[in-house]
């Protein structure tokens, strides 16, 4: 039983281990200093559990039976040892126990000289991310959307619009308050390419279940490549049917680069084409979806900031078909 029971949680961990937001399949230093402290105070916690189980199971296997309720001569000395023993063991298992988290802590901390630098601003219920570069023209905002480059520590800013949300990428890194008039700052780092998701950690209202972003990491060369390409504007021309719609009901709250959008309390769109997912991590991006969200948003993410703006069938197709060739 013991052993199926071992091999059951064995299966199950290993797992979670694929899961998005799972923490063993790490792929940071960050992210590995964590799970790997985690793992080994889960241990020594069980450690201690079975051992204090097995002394308990002595004790009671060694109690006096009901006939042998006599005054018998005791010897003192021997129970303070196994106190003081017990006391001995309990203190160096604690305090390998807190130079470990200490020195964990030590890692998570920002490094003195970050590849990259970005500023995420979370608020209800999505995230805006700015690219910082010492040359501000170099300079450009996205949104529900991290890539990094690989093996390059990435300092990230963190703040809040609205009320405290929590930056959280499972797999890179730690999670970090991110609390408004406040900026917190921590980093990530990727061993290696791929998609990996990010999570809001923090209890900050109706959508906060789905208050997801991607980070994409990619070889140093591609995300060069892909920096230069968000500098583009966008390439849709000026007779565009579905930009001339997105001007008259979209250009208040949203941004595209190249275009005369210039709203600031939606997410910015340039590019949107490129990105995988929509409304924050909630599904993929494609057009059937674009053409579902645009069309019912409050219904697919009730209490979004999004209206709806009841669009004509029409409209709505020329706006999805505009937003999907941002690239």
């Amino acid at each position: 039983m013991r052993r199926a029971f071992l091999a059951g949680a064995l299966v199950g961990l290993t797992g979670c281990a694929g899961e998005p937001l799972g923490y063993f399949d790490t792929a940071g230093p960050i992210a590995s200093s964590i799970a790997n402290l985690g793992i080994g105070l889960t241990a020594i916690s069980v450690a201690v559990c079975v051992v204090v189980a097995l002394l308990l199971a002595a004790a009671i296997w060694r109690r006096r039976g009901a006939g042998d309720a006599g005054i018998q001569p005791v010897n003192d000395r021997q129970p303070i040892r196994w106190i003081l023993a017990g006391v001995a063991l309990s203190t160096v298992f604690l305090v390998a126990s807190a130079v470990w988290t200490l020195a964990t802590v030590q890692a998570t901390l920002p490094p003195a000289h970050p590849g990259l630098t970005v500023d995420v601003a979370g608020q209800e219920w999505w995230w805006a991310v700015k690219y910082e570069s010492s040359d501000p023209s170099r300079q450009f905002t996205t949104a529900n959307q991290l890539v990094i480059p690989v093996g390059v520590p990435v300092q990230v800013n963190l703040t809040s619009k609205d009320v405290i949300h929590s930056f959280w990428i499972p797999k890179l890194g730690g999670k970090m308050d991110m609390i408004p008039s406040r900026t917190n700052v921590t980093w990530i780092e990727a061993d290696r390419a791929g998609h990996y998701r990010g999570q809001c950690s923090e209890f900050c209202g109706l959508q906060h279940a789905n208050m997801a972003f991607d980070v994409l990491a990619l070889s140093p060369a591609d995300f060069q490549t892909w920096w230069d390409r968000q500098l583009q504007p966008a390439s849709a021309p000026a007779d565009d049917p579905g930009l001339t719609t997105f001007m008259a009901r979209c250009a208040v709250c949203h941004t595209v680069r190249g275009t005369d959008a210039g709203g600031i309390l939606g997410p910015d769109l340039s590019h949107f084409g490129s990105r995988s997912t929509i409304a924050a991590g909630l599904m993929p991006n494609t057009p059937a979806n674009l053409s579902n969200w645009i069309d019912n948003t409050q219904t697919i993410k009730p209490g979004a900031k999004m209206p709806e703006l009841h669009m004509l069938a029409g409209e709505v197709a020329d706006v999805t078909a505009y937003l999907e060739g941002l690239h």
